[in-house]
């Protein structure tokens, strides 16, 4: 892999690791049309490096979060004359919305890698663009949404986002932002904190996804390789960092539907350079 290529894709991760699109199917076609074998493990250890920049800058965004919910976070007056928790977020949350895919990414790891192929991905695109459209649909007609802000969260809906999450870890491609997001409108969670519930949870489930494949993976962190991997790595950091502030921003001027769209023009891509 030239210095090149590292960047090209490192680049894609960037852009599409958090928002719903899926990264994978990006990946995939990005090293076809690049020349390269997606499942060659130097590319996949290099995509698990890239992940980790895009990691670090979801962790960056959302750093005062994270330390709200280790216990490090500013607190505000009760109102009482004694503090409170700068906000309602906690851990369990947290817990609630990673535990099952994380449960069943730990006892299907191997039955779910068989299952990985371009034929899969190009239905996941379809199958996660229509859930997307039928959840902004529901989520503006169908069910009352309760929590509007990310502080307005329940444990049931964490549950639930938690529930749709299963859906990108059975089906690669299907996206897990967009599971995730699309999980949340459909639990009455608004847009806006769907998003920002699916960003928070990122962070562990994909540290721990990645650290255990670097298990595997180790070996190919050589001479030849370290330079790339590091370019690689602040660059995905970079494009993460950029794309999620300025997706928060314009998160209402970018609904679902609009992702739903694009995923199927990048189906119909997919189809003609890596299905036929």
């Amino acid at each position: 892999m030239d210095t090149i290529t590292a960047i090209i894709l490192a680049i894609v991760e960037g852009i599409t690791e958090f928002i719903p699109v899926s990264s994978t199917g990006h990946m995939i076609l990005t090293s076809k049309l690049l020349g390269y074998d997606e499942q060659e493990p130097i590319m996949k250890t290099y995509e698990i490096v890239i992940q980790l920049g895009a990691i670090l800058a979801i962790a960056l965004v959302y750093r005062q979060r994270v330390a709200d919910l280790l216990g490090f976070g500013r607190r505000r007056s009760s109102g009482r004359g004694g503090l409170m928790p700068a906000s309602r977020l906690n851990l369990i949350h947290v817990i609630l919305g990673i535990a099952p895919a994380l449960a069943v990414a730990f006892f299907a790891r191997d039955f779910i890698k068989g299952l990985f192929g371009a034929s899969t991905v190009l239905w996941a695109l379809v199958a996660g663009g229509i859930l997307m459209i039928v959840a902004e649909w529901v989520n503006g007609r169908k069910v009352r949404v309760t929590a509007h802000e990310l502080d307005d969260l329940s444990y049931g809906q964490a549950l639930a986002i938690g529930l749709y999450q299963i859906i990108s870890v059975l089906w690669p491609g299907f996206s897990r932002s967009g599971s995730t997001i699309s999980g949340g409108m459909l639990s009455g969670v608004s847009y806006k904190a769907s998003a920002d519930f699916s960003f928070l949870i990122a962070i562990p489930i994909m540290c721990a996804a990645s650290g255990y494949e670097l298990l595997d993976s180790y070996k190919y962190f050589t001479s030849d390789t370290i330079w790339d991997f590091a370019i690689g790595f602040v660059i995905s950091f970079i494009v993460a960092y950029v794309v999620v502030v300025l997706f928060m921003k314009l998160i209402q001027k970018i609904r679902p539907t609009h992702f739903a769209i694009y995923r199927f023009i990048l189906a119909a891509v997919f189809w003609l350079f890596i299905m036929r």
